[in-house]
């Protein structure tokens, strides 16, 4: 059996991939992951062991404007659904299931029609489905709309905008390969019953959206790798430290958010690691209470500190969720204030207010996340978590090929 594993966008969107790859393979099938040209992605997936289809342009140079001519959404959407039509349609010959994930992967549903094969669309978060409770692309500090027909109304012209961006790209390709337009194109994508790859306690979504969501719980990668010496060094050196890290967030509007975050924890008497990530976070001083790691298995990190100052993406949030540590997240896109929101909600952490911090503000939501009551809710919460959603995914997975 040979499964395609599709997705464009950052670490959060790869790294679950890889870990359903590597069920599928303990399970006897063959996967691979079409995903960003990126090379952490490349070697994250080799790591493991998984074949990699590099399909689309790459996402760091997207998101920090490092490429030449970082594409605006029209084109971007373009090319990417280009990429599936033609990288994905030769990728997905002799396979027996395609599912897809990441930003709107418009096209991929069409690879599958074409092929016969089944299509599954997933997510790793309820909030960008249509919904009576959440506003679609959300930001921090929009007001809500009065009532849930205006949320209706407005996730209505969210369908228009997505067809605006990807229908004409969508239809053309479907058309060159003899298959009739699509008019709705975000309903086609997600289809009638997506899988929902999210904790339950973290990420409830009955009575979120109309969809048949079938839920398999969060989608973790196995990491065996042990700390580099002078990590396991600073962490056995003292009181565990407070993390700070904003992954793939490049963060452009806080020039000063190494000092500020430094100073913040500081401020708390704690020491401080620093995730250097595409935000570039680096030491302010000589001082020896402060060190930068690049990437590491946060499920084991977070495991040994105090607390985790993060972005609020889904798999940082379930990790840190997973390991017990109290949580401050610093929202910035899409689905992060909504963990920002649970995650205070659910006692385990605090939702900073807005997307750029200071020394001032972080320091506030420290004192909830250190506070001793929230570490023994994090604690509570963290033993409810659960780590099997990829053998859930696994297992639907094949016999959905297997049914075919």
């Amino acid at each position: 059996m040979r499964v395609l594993l599709s997705t464009w966008g950052s670490r959060g969107d790869v790294e679950p991939l890889a870990g359903l790859a590597v069920r599928l393979r303990e399970l006897g099938a063959e996967a691979l992951v079409a995903a960003p040209p990126d090379e952490e992605f490349a070697a994250l997936l080799a790591r493991v062991g998984v074949p990699m289809v590099p399909c689309g342009p790459s996402v760091r140079s997207v998101v920090t404007g490092t490429g030449p001519g970082a594409p605006d959404p029209f084109r971007l959407a373009a090319e990417l659904v280009a990429a599936r039509f033609g990288v994905l349609a030769e990728a997905a010959e002799g396979c027996d299931a395609v599912l897809a994930t990441g930003l709107m992967p418009a096209g991929v549903r069409s690879v599958a029609e074409k092929l016969g094969i089944p299509y599954v669309f997933a997510c790793f978060h309820p909030f960008g489905l249509p919904s009576p409770r959440f506003l679609p692309q959300r930001r921090p500090g929009r007001p809500s709309p009065a009532d849930e027909t205006d949320n209706r109304v407005l996730w209505r012209h969210d369908a228009e905008r997505v067809d605006a961006l990807y229908g004409e790209a969508l239809n053309t390709h479907r058309a060159a390969i003899g298959l009739p337009p699509v008019p709705n194109v975000r309903d086609h994508v997600y289809t009638g019953r997506p899988w929902l790859a999210a904790d339950p306690v973290l990420g409830p979504w009955q009575d979120a959206t109309d969809f048949d969501l079938v839920q398999t719980g969060a989608w973790f990668l196995p990491d065996d790798r042990p700390f580099p010496p002078e990590l396991e060094a600073f962490l056995t050196a003292g009181e565990p430290p407070v993390y700070v890290g904003f992954g793939s967030m490049a963060m452009r509007t806080a020039p000063d958010l190494a000092r500020d975050a430094v100073e913040a924890v500081r401020a708390r008497g704690r020491r401080v690691l620093l995730g250097s990530g595409w935000a570039g976070l680096a030491a302010v001083d000589e001082r020896d209470d402060c060190l930068v790691v690049g990437e590491v298995d946060h499920r084991a990190l977070f495991a040994r500190v105090a607390a985790v100052v993060h972005h609020g993406g889904a798999g940082t949030t379930a990790k840190a969720a997973l390991a017990g540590a109290p949580q401050v997240i610093v929202p910035q896109i899409v689905d992060q204030p909504h963990w920002a929101a649970r995650v205070a909600e659910l006692g385990i952490g605090a939702a900073h207010q807005g997307p750029t911090p200071t020394t001032a503000s972080l320091s506030a939501a420290l004192a909830t996340a250190l506070a001793p009551a929230t570490a023994r809710r994090a604690r509570e919460v963290g033993a409810t978590i659960r780590t099997d959603g990829t053998t859930v995914a696994a297992k639907l997975l094949t016999e959905l090929a297997e049914g075919r």
